[in-house]
């Protein structure tokens, strides 16, 4: 039967990730950011205990949906999951069970500790920015950047929208000098979720939840409810959003996710990629990452990662959008496999508004950031002349769902 979240309820029961390596205990930022230096160690140094693991993290309980295995290590499986309603739903970690490896961390994140002191607000995460530097933040009404004139405390940017002024959160910037603020990633980065709930399934746990989002702070010209579903099976982890314009005005919206998917062996150079996508977005620079609106077809580049079995990373930097997606019985099917651990997961997008995806992987790291997107980068930007960049408009009453299943693998040798 369904259990309604209070303080404290006894539905939890944490399971904290491993303990990455020092030289990651830094968070990294999806845009390269340098790490901090480790600390250093003498030969004082006393062990330190453990850090206590937080029930709550952005002023709700953390929820953990678990199952046992139930393959004695025949096949891949999932185990587990941790979500935080209180940081927009993010579908935090993941762990699975991988024949040869035992558990794995599906995700590429902090140990839940160490991050909980970087979810809970605070300078530099006024707009929730923290939430989509580790785990798997969804990103609504709009994920990736979208560029407007910058207001004189340099604080929001106002775009035009079908006659109408929106005014965004100026909440990202490279890193370069003179590098040029813009909205980033949504508005639901730091939201709290309502109504959230869990129940046993046959072969797993699923939770749900509601933000209501309302006008998204002030930012959006009419009203919404986000209802969340996240479902944890053996076979499968679905992830599945629906947004209803439940003002009386047209809205757009869009919606994304930014999960950062582990390297199991740490091995990045042998890792294959599978992108189903003819065409690349052209950007300026990887600093900025802004498109210029030229589309440009992948076949005979380094950005073609249409082979059944993908395409070894190696070296490769990608902060791209695919779009020109050729879809397998229905969805947009993206590999990640790592053949040194004899593993692979798909990610697949299953609704057809999922129209592009963005690829995010420094050489330097050990993941993949893998974001089915409704749309292109900066959707609203003079320079796509008119072309349809997958923001969708819901008038009062409408709904549109997002919907993205996660399936493990062994891959061939």
């Amino acid at each position: 039967m369904p259990t309604t979240k209070t303080r404290g309820s006894n539905f939890m029961s944490l399971r904290l990730q491993h303990l990455l390596p020092v030289a990651a205990a830094a968070l990294f930022t999806i845009s390269g950011c340098k790490q901090a230096p480790a600390p250093s160690e003498s030969a004082t140094t006393q062990p330190q205990p453990a850090a206590t693991a937080p029930q709550q993290i952005g002023g709700e309980d953390i929820v953990t949906l678990e199952r046992k295995p139930t393959s004695n290590g025949a096949k891949p499986e999932f185990i587990s999951a941790v979500v935080l309603p209180g940081r927009g739903m993010n579908l935090f970690s993941l762990k699975a069970n991988v024949p040869g490896k035992g558990d794995v961390d599906v995700f590429y994140t902090l140990p839940l500790a160490d991050a909980a002191a970087k979810l809970n607000g605070g300078t530099g995460d006024e707009n929730g920015n923290a939430s989509f530097l580790q785990g798997g933040a969804f990103l609504v009404p709009y994920p990736n950047r979208i560029r407007g004139k910058l207001s004189a405390d340099g604080k929001t940017i106002a775009v035009d929208w079908k006659g109408k002024t929106i005014n965004l959160p100026a909440n990202w910037k490279g890193k370069n000098a003179g590098a040029e603020p813009h909205a980033m990633h949504g508005l639901i980065l730091a939201s709290k979720t309502d109504d959230v709930k869990t129940e046993t399934t046959s072969d797993g746990q699923t939770v749900t939840g509601t933000i209501h989002a309302g006008d998204f702070g002030g930012y959006w010209p009419s009203k919404t409810d986000l209802a969340f579903t996240i479902a944890l099976a053996g076979d499968a982890v679905d992830a599945t959003i629906t947004a209803k314009n439940v003002g009386d005005q047209p809205e757009p919206m869009a919606i994304g996710w930014h999960p950062y998917f582990n390297i199991p062996s740490g091995d990045r150079k042998q890792v294959r990629l599978h992108v189903p996508g003819e065409q690349t977005a052209e950007v300026n620079n990887y600093d900025d990452v802004f498109p210029t609106g030229k589309l440009v077809p992948v076949k005979g580049t380094k950005y073609d990662f249409t082979a059944p079995d993908g395409r070894p990373l190696d070296d490769i930097f990608l902060d791209d959008n695919w779009s020109k997606l050729q879809r397998t019985d229905g969805a947009v099917d993206v590999k990640l496999i790592d053949p040194a651990s004899s593993y692979g997961i798909d990610v697949l997008g299953m609704s057809p508004e999922i129209k592009t995806v963005q690829v995010y992987a420094p050489p330097t790291k050990e993941f993949t950031a893998i974001e089915e997107q409704f749309n292109f980068g900066d959707p609203w930007g003079k320079e796509w002349h008119g072309v349809d960049t997958g923001m969708v408009t819901l008038k009062p009453g409408q709904a549109v769902t997002w919907h993205v299943r996660l399936k493990l693998f062994t891959p061939a040798k």
